[in-house]
This record gives C-alpha cells, sequence and structure tokens, in this order.
C-alpha cells in the first residue's frame, strides 16, 4: 500500500484548497493546493505509463517537478533514480550507464545531450522539465532485472571515500518504514511548513522532507540553492539565509553542522529564530556537544540524528522529551541496532542491494543486517554514541585509540576554522590540518581556536602541532586526485599522500606551526 499517496488523497480530499507545496524565490510565490498536487501527479504517472517508463532518471534542483515526480514514479512503480546536483558529469555519466534508463528529465537539457550522444530524444516538457525517451536506434544488451534486485523504487547514488558512486536500491516498503518512525518521532510537534534546505536528491531530505510532510499534512517548501545563499564555488550568504528563514517561517527543517553553526553565530550576534520553529534535525557529520549546548541556549530545538542510505536514512534520532546531548538519540521503532565488537550494525528493514552487484542482493528487506563500520556505544539509557568510522580510527604511540571525526568536530565547532583533518596514527601526539574561514585571519586567532577545542579533549587526543591549509580542499568531482568526497568528508589516504611532507615536519620541528 501506498500510505504517501493515499495521505495526498485523503488531504486533497479534506482540505483541497490548501497549499501542499509552496516555491521560495525572494518571497513565498508558486504553490500547489492538495487538489492540484493530486491531479499532476495524476496526469504525470498517465503519461510515463503510456510511454511505458519503466527506470526514470531525475536531474533537477528544489522545485515542485522534483516532488511530482517522485510520487508519480512510486504511484505506478517506476524506479526512480535521481541525479544529484553535486554529481561531475563524469559520475552523472556512470549513474546512468549503470542500468538502462528509459527517460530522463531534466533542467540541464543541453549539458545531458551533450554527455550521452544520442542516447535519448527530446520528447517535450513534463512538468517544466525536458522529457527525454531512449532513442529507438539507439542499441543495447542492458537487462534491468539482472542489475537491479526485484521490488527497487528508487536508487540513491552514493559515493562513499571515493570518486565513483555506488547505486544503493531501494524499497518503497522501507522508505515508508523509516517515514512512519519519523512522524512518530515528532508527533508531539506542531509542525505546519518544512523548508526543504538539503538538496531533495539528498535521501535524508527526500524521506524527511517531503515524504514525512506530506503525509502528515504538512506543507512543503521548495527553494533553489541560490535563494537560500548557496552559491556554488563563490561561496554562501549568510543574510540570504537568514532572510530565506524569516519568510518562510518553517516548522522543520534540516541541516547540516556547517549551517547549524553558522545559525549559532547570527544568534551570537543578536539575530532571532522564526519562534515558528518546532524541530531542527542536524546530521550528515560529527556535531560538537557544545556546538550543541550552543544551540539549546538560544531556545533552538535542535535534534542530532544518524542514518545511512542502505538503511533508508535515519536509523537513530533525538526527539523532544528523548533528547541526551551529544548523543545520536534512540534506535526508531522500525529498526534495531547492536553493537558488535564496537561496530554499529542495524538489523531491520535495509536496502535491496547495489546495482549490478548481484552478490550484495537480498530479497527480504524486512530482515537485513547491516554492518555499517560507525564505530559507537550504547549508554545505559539507550542513546547510541558516534565514537568514529572503523578504518579512520588511529592508535598513537602510546596505544590510545582515537577516533579523528571527534577531533575535527570539537576542532570544526570553532568559528575561525572552515575544516580540519586528524592525523596521528602510531605517533605521539595528533596534528591537523587546517583551513580557516578567512585567508586573512592571523595564525594566531587559528592558534586560540585550536586551543579553545583542546580544553575539550582530554591530553591524548588533544592536537599538539598543526599546518594551515593555503585553499581549501578539492570537493569531489570525481576525479582520483579530489580530496574531499562529493558530500564534504575527507578522502584521508590522498590528503595524507598530498601532504606528506607537511604532516612529518610537524613530528620534526615547529618551523611550520605554532605549538600549543
Amino acid at each position: 500500500m501506498n500510505k504517501l499517496w493515499s495521505a495526498i488523497c485523503h488531504h486533497a480530499r479534506v482540505m483541497p484548497d490548501k497549499m501542499a507545496v509552496q516555491t521560495f524565490d525572494a518571497a513565498l510565490q508558486d504553490a500547489l493546493s492538495w487538489k492540484q498536487l493530486k491531479e499532476r501527479v495524476e496526469s504525470m504517472a498517465r503519461r510515463l505509463r503510456e510511454d511505458e517508463v519503466r527506470v526514470l532518471a531525475l536531474q533537477a534542483g528544489n522545485v515542485p517537478a522534483w516532488v511530482l515526480t517522485d510520487i508519480a514514479c512510486a504511484l505506478h512503480d517506476i524506479v526512480l533514480l535521481p541525479l544529484p546536483g553535486f554529481f561531475s558529469a563524469q559520475q552523472v555519466l556512470h549513474a546512468l550507464r549503470s542500468l538502462r534508463i528509459d527517460a530522463v528529465l531534466t533542467d540541464q537539457y543541453e549539458a545531458l545531450v551533450e554527455l550521452t550522444g544520442e542516447q535519448f530524444e527530446l520528447a517535450g516538457e513534463l512538468a517544466d522539465l525536458s522529457y527525454l525517451l531512449r532513442s529507438p536506434q539507439w542499441q543495447d544488451a542492458m537487462d534491468n532485472a539482472a542489475l537491479i534486485p526485484p521490488q527497487t523504487s528508487k536508487i540513491t547514488f552514493t559515493s562513499g571515500s571515493t570518486g565513483t558512486p555506488k547505486g544503493v536500491c531501494l524499497s518503497a516498503a522501507q522508505m515508508q518504514a523509516v517515514t512512519g518512525s519519523l512522524l512518530d518521532a515528532t508527533a508531539d510537534c506542531r509542525i505546519d511548513r518544512h523548508l526543504c534546505v538539503l538538496p531533495l536528491a539528498t535521501l535524508l531530505e527526500n524521506v524527511a522532507g517531503v515524504h514525512a510532510p506530506l503525509r502528515r499534512g504538512a506543507t512543503v517548501i521548495l527553494a533553489q540553492e541560490s535563494a537560500l545563499g548557496f552559491n556554488g564555488a563563490s561561496g554562501f550568504s549568510l543574510p540570504t539565509f537568514l532572510h530565506a528563514l524569516s519568510v518562510c517561517r518553517p516548522g522543520s527543517m534540516i541541516l547540516i553542522p556547517q549551517l547549524l553553526e553558522a545559525l549559532v553565530m547570527s544568534c551570537d550576534a543578536g539575530w532571532k529564530l522564526p519562534e515558528t520553529l518546532q524541530f531542527i534535525a542536524v546530521g550528515g557529520a560529527t556535531v560538537s556537544p557544545d556546538l550543541l549546548s550552543r544551540a539549546w541556549a538560544h531556545g533552538m530545538p535542535v535534534y542530532e540524528g544518524y542514518g545511512l542510505s542502505e538503511c533508508g536514512s535515519v536509523v537513530c534520532l533525538n526527539r523532544p522529551g528523548a533528547r541526551c546531548n551529544g548523543s545520536l538519540g534512540k534506535v526508531l521503532p522500525h529498526t534495531h541496532v547492536d553493537i558488535v565488537d564496537g561496530e554499529i550494525v542495524v538489523t531491520g528493514p535495509a536496502f535491496l542491494g547495489y546495482v549490478g552487484e548481484r552478490e550484495s542482493w537480498h530479497t527480504d528487506d524486512s530482515a537485513r543486517r547491516v554492518a555499517t563500520g560507525d564505530l559507537g556505544r550504547f549508554d545505559d539509557d539507550g542513546y547510541l554514541f558516534y565514537q568514529g568510522r572503523r578504518k579512520n580510527v588511529l592508535v598513537s604511540s602510546f596505544g590510545r585509540n582515537i577516533s579523528p571525526e571527534w577531533v575535527e568536530a570539537e576542532l570544526n565547532a570553532q568559528a575561525e576554522i572552515a575544516g580540519s583533518v586528524v592525523y596521528g596514527d602510531s605517533r605521539p601526539y595528533c596534528v591537523a590540518l587546517i583551513t580557516a574561514v578567512n585567508p586573512s585571519l592571523p595564525n594566531a586567532a587559528l592558534s586560540a581556536a585550536v586551543a579553545r577545542a583542546n580544553k575539550r579533549l582530554p591530553a591524548y587526543a588533544q592536537v599538539r602541532r598543526w599546518y594551515r591549509l593555503p585553499q581549501p580542499l578539492t570537493r569531489g568531482s570525481g576525479r582520483d586526485d579530489d580530496l574531499l568526497t562529493s558530500n564534504g568528508r575527507p578522502r584521508r589516504e590522498q590528503i595524507f599522500q598530498q601532504f606528506q611532507q607537511e604532516l612529518e615536519a610537524l613530528y620534526l620541528s615547529e618551523s611550520l606551526t605554532e605549538a600549543i
């Protein structure tokens, strides 16, 4: 049973003229009522069914067409392949070549045609996007039955720690189970408007930012990146983001730690958070407990969570009445978590397998065991605490196990530090590569920031020396020399190899840094 579609039909019947989806630019403008949403989904679903589309790729920003397509595909069991906007051309091509795509909806028609050659033909527009169908002249021997598991509803590509993304196959039942748990966890919140800050192609925003609010009957507010202050390579405009919050007045939103830090700094400077906000979820990277405490001191209803694509996004979540600062929250009721040899292992509704990797396929998505590679522990009250990646844990020459993510979270919580990568395996102490928020920031300010972070760390995990990077690390674009993945996580081996001389010097002399 498609619970999302059932909810939309119900809302269209009992409140047909209320807003289901709104678009934010400089102000709240275009909108779809519940009745219009239902009608446009049905129209799109009919067109896709008529064209015998079985697998559809979607390449678009945060626009109503994305939501319409997502729901229409689920309505008629069409496999949806979202293409993230941050993917490089090579990564997009890799995703499109991983299985047989019948059609593409895109807001980048010319670039996609140039990339794919004659593989697709323009068939007009659908939901204000260019609609491309597979060219009859394009022949290949790809058989999707051999490439994706049965019951696949959506394929989310995740790059992990390499530049080549892997296709995670998800079932409708799995996503519905996650959505149901999220609704239960936030049942006491009066959320009537959700602002989508993350790209809709991000599974977390797709499930928690679209499916959950629509099932609840709340309005989903969509905005392109520029309207929220994200300007690609040119940076981020905090005033633009704050203006969007003031105009949209959402009840909930999902943030990455860097955006939460920007909000906290704005409140430190006197900015007032909209009183409509009931729930701010934060995740995607380790969050400093100090940053969370500062946020709550300003009255921000911030709740950290944990999840991964293979588990349909959210696994654990802090929530009203059940929050422990610094933890990932308690396990949601649809799933189960064990700690096995220090590793977080999730059992319950999980992914069906990876595209093209038949050995990974699992026919029963209701009882799959996923070893996450993350280290964690439970406290006596059932809160889960993240302790880093198993493969990233460094062991000092004194035999102390240290999670670099833990140390980096404290460094990155400092206003002067834009990013950091900690090193110290088999060494007497930790050192770090640090990126300043401003190229003109003096080293003394960075030194003071590191000192503040160290006060929150035990002696064995403190950063004794550091090297200031001349420029930010390159973000994932599919090349082997990228130093960050597409979602901003450090590719540690590549970083340590490129900065080997600088790191070695931190253990030989103090010429490249200031000792703490």
